[in-house]
């Protein structure tokens, strides 16, 4: 392992990371694995390219150096970014698995007990098929979720950095309530967010964030398409701050009146409840089940006449594209048993879909949790914005002097 102090997390951070998972190689009997999932990759190495729709591939050996398998022109990553010594590329007209196949020969791995990701996004049937047909000297298995079983809790290390992620969530949040008012598009409410999020050192997140008004609010993971915000309708936001590939995200809600309707505050009230009350149960040895029917139950408690259609919330992190969340790893669900632990970070998400039957509002959060309870990354103030058509937000400003932690209305 090559020894640098320009990567994001010190040294001993990725030393920690590859005993680890080396450790979990040794109870599954792999000789080796062949990382393909770019979000494992980069934890294990630091190395990021938005490229990764080409075949890449990190060989973690038992024993002896860590290799990387990339296209020609990925190849500088490695070199600029981590700290694996060891490159095997390929050209574009190349053929990347049997050059996988030749590495592994190469470091007398030919005849072994290797482990793939056969869940992979970026390792497609047609290459698991060429690997399965060229790999005949030894044994290859199935070992998806080894490397997420260390991602899943983060470190102190991982937490700081998804505090500056925070940051970049807050400012885009904050940007687009503020302009968001009638006779606004949603690509400029867009427009905002994105520059704030930028602004305050955000870079490119997973997902660019989620802006619907009115009616197209009820359509599932729709953004901007430039429609025109009317007098007395809503505007849902979800954004999702970028920092090093990790990730928090919130909703929010704006609504263009001067006071909310019943329906309306039920359903503020039940998502504010919600995360109050699921804040207050957080602590390692709850059960992800027990965690969901918190949520669940209150949201489906209010006379908002919506519901929560999906998962109350899902495990977050690193992230590329094509979505910023680590729900695969563990989502919050009904009839799930396994437990919450110190490190665990998640987006909570009591979003209300068809309030009146025509609306999506959601207020949501972003914890980790602690060694006794959970503690938001967030300050901004847990409460939809009223902007009467002529008037200006009635929504308090974040407290950010002093990092003081917004208490949810009650």
């Amino acid at each position: 392992m090559r020894h640098r102090d320009d990567m994001t997390f010190p040294p001993e951070e990725y030393a920690r990371r590859l005993e680890d998972l080396r450790d979990r190689m040794r109870s599954r009997r792999l000789d080796a694995v062949v990382i393909s999932d770019p979000e494992n990759i980069m934890y294990l190495t630091d190395y990021q390219t938005t490229g990764y729709s080409f075949f890449q591939a990190l060989v973690v050996p038992l024993d002896g150096d860590c290799f990387m398998v990339t296209r020609n022109m990925e190849e500088s990553n490695v070199h600029a970014r981590t700290w694996v010594e060891k490159t095997r590329p390929y050209a574009d007209n190349g053929d990347a698995i049997q050059r996988l196949i030749e590495a592994l020969r190469e470091a007398g791995l030919y005849n072994s007990t290797v482990g793939y990701e056969r869940n992979s996004y970026f390792l497609p049937a047609y290459q698991q098929d060429r690997f399965h047909s060229a790999y005949t000297g030894g044994r290859l298995l199935d070992c998806f979720g080894i490397v997420e079983e260390g991602r899943v809790c983060k470190s102190k290390h991982e937490i700081e950095i998804m505090k500056r992620a925070a940051r970049a969530t807050e400012a885009g949040m904050q940007a687009g309530i503020d302009i968001a008012k009638p006779g606004v598009t949603e690509n400029e409410i867009g427009a905002a967010i994105s520059a704030a999020m930028f602004e305050a050192g955000g870079e490119p997140p997973a997902v660019m964030p989620y802006v619907t008004s009115g009616p197209r609010s009820m359509i599932g993971h729709a953004t901007w398409e430039g429609r025109k915000v009317q007098e007395g309708e809503h505007v849902f936001l979800e954004v999702g701050g970028c920092y090093r590939r990790y990730h928090t995200a919130m909703m929010r809600t704006v609504v263009m009146q001067d006071e909310l309707s019943p329906s309306m505050r039920s359903a503020e009230e039940q998502m504010q409840k919600a995360l109050k009350e699921l804040r207050r149960y957080v602590q390692p040895g709850l059960t992800v089940s027990d965690a969901d029917k918190i949520v669940r139950d209150i949201i489906s408690d209010g006379s908002h006449g919506g519901s929560l259609i999906t998962r109350s919330g899902y495990s977050i992190g690193i992230a590329f594209p094509p979505s910023w969340d680590e729900g695969y790893i563990l989502s919050l669900m009904q009839g799930d048993p396994q437990i919450l632990k110190e490190g665990m970070t998640f987006h909570i998400i009591p979003w209300v879909w068809g309030v009146d039957g025509d609306k999506t509002v959601g207020i949501s959060d972003t914890f980790y949790v602690t060694e006794t309870g959970c503690e938001s990354f967030f300050s901004l103030p847990e409460e939809f914005t009223l902007k009467p058509g002529t008037g200006k937000p009635t929504a308090p400003a974040a407290k950010k002097a002093n990092g003081e932690q917004a208490q949810p209305a009650s």
